[in-house]
């Protein structure tokens, strides 16, 4: 079964229906683009199953226990994400991109990839990460500042977050055209957000991918804000569509549904795998808190709309299922609580622990060579480390 979206693009306001010249402006939105669109969706929001004669056969052999995987999944997820938020206010982090919201999206994507399997992350990938086994506390280095990363992109398949808006699309691209060419069975994933897909990298990876068949799929997550800039300002077509002009398929499914992410990001990995080429995935989402924690999102946005997307709560949307079909009880619940709590802590130990890097390595591999610039940029910044010493005696 399909349901339609809420999505049609807003018309344009005269210049009486502006907001006033003074005070802060938020966006009073309609639905952005059209209301006559299908989305995969196999869980309402109320947790009811519906049917889908496309895609149900991708999930049709799910077991009560993947199913409380992946509501674990979810539940940790979130509770990373909170507890990174948290440090990030309290001067522990640099900065902060939140998931919450996206769960579903990235934790039934990510549930859908093999072991074999390549992913190319943006910033805001934790469940992804999550799901290839990178852990969480291993996410924070690089917006603690004391690390470039933070892991071994080879030892899970699953690529640094990459802040560059749109280029691991390309990254991508090329590394699915390498396993094309190597003979192998196994697919990418490339994510991104709405606001990427403007960049002319998206593009270009797409006609690219297009061309030579690549075995990638392009993950959109769909959260209807880049930045403070709606979607409907940036497309006239739902994102999905775009795959059309580029001769792959696109499909939008509900980023708020794990069951449909989990079964629509398989049928695409499987057309890869299968030598089909390149798919496009809109999962229409939303975006519950800021874009990261330098933001303000009620200077852009009403609560009205985010109050509507609460009750489409991904996670609260499996719960209602379990409990109807039986598959969790209290206990279940009660546990999970136990343990994310516990990786809370987990997760703040660890970010403390975490040694400062060497002040000077920032000058290191600038240069193949030395360069006279470099060692006097050197020597300056060692005299200034030097006066603190100098000035505090000791």
């Amino acid at each position: 079964m399909t349901v339609d979206s809420s999505a049609a693009r807003k018309p344009r306001r005269s210049a009486a229906g502006k907001a006033g010249t003074t005070g802060t402006k938020r966006t009073t939105r309609t639905t952005p683009q059209s209301t006559d669109l299908e989305l995969v969706q196999l869980l309402t929001p109320e947790g009811k199953r519906v049917k889908n004669a496309e895609y149900d056969a991708y999930v049709a052999g799910i077991t009560p226990d993947e199913l409380r995987g992946l509501y674990r999944d979810m539940v940790l997820t979130r509770r990373f994400d909170a507890e990174a938020t948290a440090l990030q206010r309290q001067g522990e982090l640099g900065l902060w991109a939140s998931l919450l919201g996206q769960e579903a999206a990235q934790i039934g994507s990510g549930r859908a990839t093999r072991e074999d399997d390549y992913v190319f992350p943006t910033y805001r990938e934790h469940g992804v990460a999550w799901c290839r086994g990178v852990d969480p506390s291993n996410l924070l280095g690089m917006f603690r500042g004391v690390n470039n990363g933070g892991w071994d992109p080879n030892s899970n398949n699953f690529h640094l977050y990459t802040i560059v808006i749109g280029s691991q699309t390309l990254h991508a691209t090329g590394y699915a055209m390498g396993v094309a060419k190597d003979g192998a069975d196994s697919a990418v994933i490339a994510y991104f957000g709405d606001g990427a897909s403007s960049q002319g990298d998206v593009a270009e990876a797409f006609t690219f991918s297009a061309v030579y068949n690549a075995p990638v799929v392009f993950f959109c997550q769909n959260n209807q804000w880049a930045i403070s800039e709606p979607t409907e300002k940036q497309s006239r077509v739902p994102l999905y569509q775009r795959a059309q002009g580029f001769g792959f398929p696109g499909v939008r499914v509900d980023g708020n549904d794990v069951l449909a992410c989990l079964a629509v990001t398989k049928w695409a990995l499987e057309r890869a795998r299968n030598g089909e080429g390149p798919t496009l995935v809109e999962a229409y989402t939303y975006r519950m808190g800021a874009h990261t924690t330098s933001d303000d999102p009620t200077r852009y946005r009403g609560d009205e709309e985010r109050l509507a997307w609460e009750a489409k709560d991904p996670i609260l949307r499996l719960r209602r299922f379990l409990e109807a079909s039986h598959h969790a009880d209290e206990g279940f619940f009660a546990e999970l609580e136990a343990e994310s709590e516990a990786l809370g802590r987990r997760v703040r130990e660890a970010v403390r622990a975490m040694p400062d890097p060497d002040h000077f390595a920032i000058f290191e591999n600038v240069y193949a060579d030395g360069h006279a610039l470099v060692d006097e940029e050197r020597a300056q910044f060692a005299a200034y480390q030097a006066s603190f010493a100098d000035e505090g005696g000791h």
